[in-house]
Parts: C-alpha cells; sequence; structure tokens
C-alpha cells in the first residue's frame, strides 16, 4: 500500500511518516507545497531510522504528486489551509478513488489555553468531506496523538485514537491502518457527524499537558 502523508514535513505528519516506516511494510511519501522541502524532510527522516537500525525509504513530493499515486492520503495540514487544499488537488483531479485522512483540528490559543474552534461545518474532518470530490472516502483520525512522542522513536505510545467515517467499512480500514502502529489502538467512534466531539478532546489533551509538568506528552486511552 502507498501512504502519502500531505504536510509531512509538520509535526503530526512528521511522527506519523517514521512511525508507518518503522512499523509497517508501506510505501511512504511526504508531500508538501515544495517538492524540495519534502525531499529534504524524507531524506532527514532516513537518516533517523537508519540511527534506529531501521533501512527504509522515504520518498519526497508536491501534495499532487504524492497524493496522485497513494492509496491511503492522510492529511496532516492546519486546519486553516486543508480545506483549500483538498479543493485545490480536486480541481488538478488527483483525487480519484483514495482513501483520505484528517487529522487537523481547529484551535484557538488565549492566555488560558486552546480552545476548540471548529468551522461552520461542524468539524474540520466534515470540511474535508465537503471540499472532496463526491463518493470519495474520508475518514478522520490521529486527531488526540501527542506529535512529539509520535515522532519520537524511542518513546513507546501506548495511547487510543478515535476514528469517524460514515461508511462502516471506510471506518475498519482506517481502524486496520492505525493499529498497525505498534502501541496505537483505534477504536471506531461513529460517522463523521461525530467527528466535533472526537476533535475537541485535543486542545483538552494540550491543556492538561500544558498545566501538568509530568504530562508533556499525555495521551488519551479508554478503558
Amino acid at each position: 500500500m502507498e501512504l502519502a502523508i500531505l504536510g509531512g514535513t509538520g509535526d503530526i505528519g512528521e511522527g506519523l511518516a517514521v512511525r508507518y516506516a518503522a512499523d509497517t511494510d508501506h510505501r511512504v511519501v511526504i508531500g508538501s507545497r515544495k517538492a524540495e522541502k519534502a525531499v529534504d524532510r524524507a531524506g532527514d527522516y532516513e537518516e533517523r531510522l537508519a540511527d534506529h537500525g531501521i533501512d527504509r525509504d522515504i520518498e519526497g513530493a508536491a501534495n499532487a504528486d504524492a497524493a496522485a499515486g497513494a492509496d491511503v492520503v492522510v492529511l496532516a495540514i492546519p486546519p486553516h489551509h486543508v480545506a483549500d487544499t483538498v479543493a485545490d488537488l480536486a480541481e488538478e483531479g488527483v483525487l480519484d478513488d483514495q482513501l483520505v485522512v484528517s487529522p487537523a483540528v481547529g484551535m484557538q490559543g488565549d492566555a488560558d489555553g486552546l480552545h476548540y474552534r471548529p468551522p461552520k461545518v461542524g468539524s474540520v474532518t466534515e470540511l474535508v468531506a465537503e471540499r472532496a470530490p463526491d463518493g470519495l472516502a474520508v475518514a478522520g483520525a490521529f486527531h488526540n496523538l501527542a506529535a512529539d512522542r509520535l515522532a519520537n522513536l524511542d518513546a513507546d505510545l501506548d495511547v487510543d485514537t478515535l476514528v469517524v467515517a460514515d461508511d462502516e467499512s471506510v471506518r475498519q480500514q482506517v481502524i486496520d491502518l492505525a493499529n498497525e502502529l505498534d502501541g496505537i489502538r483505534a477504536l471506531a467512534a461513529g460517522p463523521l457527524s461525530n467527528a466535533a466531539e472526537v476533535e475537541s478532546v485535543t486542545p483538552l489533551v494540550i491543556n492538561v499537558a500544558r498545566y501538568n509538568e509530568d504530562m508533556h506528552d499525555v495521551g488519551v486511552t479508554f478503558h
């Protein structure tokens, strides 16, 4: 399977790229608005994996080129850019039959911490689905993961991620994909209309990390 991580040079994209390269045999391609930046970062990730005894190739490309050849496209893109990115990819005709996964969360910070700020449609995941071509499989996952811990290959994860998708088979496909990462357990959270509840956990987790010195990389588990 070919996995394209658009915005793969950012924090959550970095973590997903190195973890999927380390834990699976999937072909990993990271995308960026500038192909050169993606290629450079892909080389950095390969070196980090090599330092851990893992010999893997990671490719870098412009977002459109990365998405065009992928089976799964992860939109690890800031929430204020993700809708336009999806619309641009759709206009370029590179989104066809891929599975698209959104981990983006709309947040706004002030002196007290971060607060959930969803778009008018209800959630960033639903906004992605709205901008995507009709019939494209869209799911939400990886929202509440601590990016620094995800990118640290020396760190054990032991966290859950919640998956939303309207089609149950799509939801299960993303659950299976997420469960391939060591230390991550994926759980079904229902259709896209539940994405707001899932996304809103992210600022809560970040605020807990901020106000508790021993919880910098705090995550969520369900028992």
